[in-house]
């Protein structure tokens, strides 16, 4: 049972306002891990698969790269319903492109060359703009505006983020600005589900991190919902993909000329290494003499000279080269003294015999060693047939000749003469002495 409350007093009326019971409105943002636990969303959508999700996407390179041509390639194919990147298939849709820096003359020439004319009728649904008002100045609204007007809105392309975003006045902290020109596309990226792709430009400095080469503050990349950093490095292109809701991966990129094309070639470990190990081949070829890695490093335009030492060590693995004395690195030859890794001071010669898979040839310290055996054995059989072989049983004669005739000394000279492991470029010019100095085969000529 509660107490009635009495009616306000009326001389009051007009004088004091009477707060009515309100829950905060903080309160009405919080909701509970158990609430949580039972919400159902939409599954994230990618718009192209596996690269460029929902949420605002940061596309970052040098100036005059190419990064018009790459976002202009995948906005035509979500408006037309085709194939970009090489194999990548798209979610159809609306499309406006925001070419802030180009005039409409350019964009044909460049659809054009994308997009023949004669091959049909252009996308109605890819809307273009050459002039836009900034963020600040309604630019924000009036891209709202046209999401909510378009049937299946799926991307937006700003080129480039300097051409909208809000003016500094240089009294502003400058990762507040830089979170701030990115975030409100995020916010209505996030609340159309749709993918906003914003072109940027990255600084000259080298960075540890090639995500921390994007010019400006780290206000830009952490305002992102996914990031993409186009590089050249040792004549190879690589896209650097970092984000929220992607995997962090590595991917080769290819321009063509002829078509104005960006085409994937794959992962970029698998496609970069197998050009840089062909430069490194070029390199040793055109050379034709032992290299230091610091020169291969040098020649063959590698990226690191860490990363010179583990392609040379993964190459002389592999049987591509071989590491000669000094670490110095050569070609394999065909004349078995550099035909595989040098061992012990001796080049150890393997042929692959790639019908059957089998190891052939052979390796010329083991083949010495047999050879060695096998003149033992033959000498047991020569000394044992000889007439004239000395009679070893009575050692209590001292005085006599134990070495046996000039015909066996002269058969056993030869048969190590021939055996003996000769080193390149030496010949045994005197035979080997079989007695006390002076006693050679020459003695028997």
């Amino acid at each position: 049972m509660t107490a009635d409350i009495p009616p306000p007093d009326p001389r009051l009326s007009g004088k004091v306002h009477i707060k009515q019971m309100q829950e905060p409105q903080s309160q009405q943002r919080i909701f509970s891990a158990a609430e949580l636990q039972t919400m159902t969303f939409q599954p994230l959508k990618f718009i192209l698969p596996g690269l460029v999700p929902e949420g605002a996407t940061l596309l970052v390179s040098r100036p005059k790269f190419g990064k018009s041509w790459f976002v202009l390639d995948i906005a035509i194919a979500i408006a037309a319903g085709r194939f970009t990147l090489g194999q990548l298939k798209p979610v159809q849709g609306d499309v406006l492109y925001l070419a802030l820096e180009d005039g409409p003359r350019r964009l044909q020439r460049r659809i054009t060359k994308l997009l023949p004319s004669f091959s049909g009728s252009w996308p109605s649904s890819f809307k273009i703009a050459t002039e836009w008002p900034r963020a600040d100045q309604g630019g924000l609204d009036d891209i709202e505006q046209w999401l909510r007007a378009a049937t299946t809105p799926r991307l937006v392309t700003i080129d480039t983020l300097a051409q909208f975003r809000k003016l500094s006045n240089g009294r502003g902290q400058v990762y507040a600005d830089d979170y701030a020109a990115i975030a409100g596309l995020q916010k209505l990226a996030q609340k159309y589900d749709i993918a906003i792709i914003i072109v940027h430009h990255d600084r000259k400095a080298e960075a540890d991190d090639v995500f921390d080469t994007i010019s400006g503050s780290l206000g830009l990349s952490a305002a992102a919902d996914t990031l993409l950093i186009m590089k050249r490095q040792s004549g190879a292109v690589t896209l650097h993909v970092r984000g929220r809701d992607v995997e962090e991966t590595e991917l080769a990129l290819q321009f063509s000329k002829e078509t104005c094309r960006w085409t994937i070639l794959g992962s970029a470990t698998d496609v970069h290494r197998s050009a840089e190990r062909k430069r490194v081949l070029d390199v040793l070829t055109d050379a034709n003499t032992p290299l230091q890695p610091k020169d291969i490093h040098f020649m063959a335009e590698l990226r690191t000279r860490n990363a010179t030492d583990v392609l040379l060590g993964k190459m002389v693995r592999d049987g591509e080269i071989v590491r000669a004395e000094r670490g110095r690195y050569v070609l394999p030859t065909t004349d078995g003294q550099i035909g595989g890794q040098l061992r012990g001071g001796v080049f150890s010669k393997v042929r692959k015999d790639r019908t059957d898979g089998q190891i052939t040839g052979e390796t010329p310290h083991l083949k010495e060693e047999n050879e060695v055996g096998n003149l033992s054995t033959d000498l047991s059989a020569d000394l044992s047939n000889a007439a004239d072989r000395p009679n070893l049983s009575d050692l209590s004669d001292l005085s006599g000749d134990r070495r046996g005739t000039p015909q066996t000394q002269l058969a056993m000279g030869a048969r190590l003469a021939s055996a003996m492991p000769v080193a390149p470029g030496k010949s045994n010019g005197r035979a080997p002495a079989l007695g006390p100095p002076g006693d050679s085969l020459d003695d028997f000529q």
